[in-house]
């Protein structure tokens, strides 16, 4: 008796030593830091909508989040990084859909895959694009620059922050579906291709907001189109797209958290109740909107079908461009 009793207690301990070893990534995940890596530079957007989720998801957590930036090769450097990482909640991706969409869009062998390698964990904001004009150009209106673009083949430049970024993608849907000839003039990033739009270098830059708002606002440039469905609150004096007679040029950049794929379900649970949470906090929503961006909480599966459907359409536009790597 004694001997079967000894044995009952030994499976007992190896019971509850293998439902503890079970547990343990959601243990980690709940007692570890949180390392939300950014695929770009400090002070971009997707740093912005990082270190503006890292405070308030961490009090509702109860435990550290830090924010780590590891930029280079069109955002695949910090997105394999999360794609490779161990999957217990500890490591997420903040990520900005130019890089989620549009990197692979134009490189196929990435070393990893986003649909199979990440999982959707929630949306943190879209940021409609502007069209954004140089005074040199004669036009008031975006059906005005379609019209000059076809009238003069190629003189026009227009601006992005680097090949396969949403304005590169966005602008090229939009001359394929108008019909218009634009040399492209790639840069390593907003602020040197904002300085060569104000000198006039290039004449023309669809981009986020914020960064050129102050330009329009003292006439230095002018703001022609957005490219949202909807006017935006901030910018109630710009015209959509559709408004000014280009439809099918719908451009949203979006940013997002990611987990690697393989994170147990209880713990991506946990981490999207958490990020929602602090989403739809009045303060999260007005510090978007300043920043020229629109919050509207989307469910995981909701992003899983986003991510599904403008890999697809990016692909499309960018074969059709025929854009290859730099």
């Amino acid at each position: 008796m004694l001997s079967n009793r000894r044995r009952l207690l030994c499976a007992a301990s190896l019971g509850l030593a293998g439902a503890l070893l079970g547990a343990a990534p959601a243990a980690r995940a709940q007692s570890g830091t949180i390392t939300l890596i950014v695929p770009t530079a400090p002070a971009g957007t997707t740093d912005f909508a990082a270190r503006l989720l890292a405070e308030p998801l961490a009090r509702r957590l109860g435990q550290s989040v830090v924010v780590e930036n590891r930029a280079g090769a069109n955002g695949a450097i910090g997105t394999g990084a999360v794609a490779r990482a161990r999957p217990d909640g500890t490591t997420l991706l903040v990520q900005y859909s130019g890089y989620h969409v549009g990197t692979p869009a134009i490189i196929p062998n990435l070393g990893y895959d986003v649909q199979k390698d990440l999982v959707p964990v929630a949306l943190l904001m879209d940021a409609p694009q502007v069209v954004f004009v140089h005074p040199s150009v004669p036009a008031k209106t975006a059906a005005e620059l379609v019209a000059h673009a076809r009238a003069h083949p190629g003189e026009l430049n227009y601006a992005s922050a680097g090949n396969g970024s949403m304005q590169h993608l966005g602008t090229e849907l939009w001359k394929q579906k108008a019909g218009m000839d634009m040399a492209h003039v790639p840069y390593r990033g907003t602020g040197p291709a904002t300085q060569d739009l104000l000198a006039g270098r290039v004449q023309v830059f669809m981009t986020t907001p914020p960064p050129l708002m102050p330009y329009v606002k003292d006439g230095t440039l002018r703001a022609l189109a957005i490219t949202s469905a909807e006017r935006h609150p901030a910018l109630p004096e710009v015209p959509t797209m559709a408004e000014s007679g280009q439809s099918g040029v719908e451009v949203t950049a979006w940013f997002a958290v990611f987990a690697p794929a393989g994170t147990p379900e209880p713990v991506l649970k946990r981490i999207t109740e958490a990020v929602d949470a602090v989403v739809k906090t009045p303060e999260f929503r007005r510090r978007a909107e300043e920043q020229g961006a629109i919050v509207h909480p989307m469910t995981p599966e909701a992003l899983g079908q986003r991510v599904e459907k403008e890999l697809a359409e990016w692909t499309q536009v960018a074969r059709a461009a025929n854009i290859k790597p730099e």
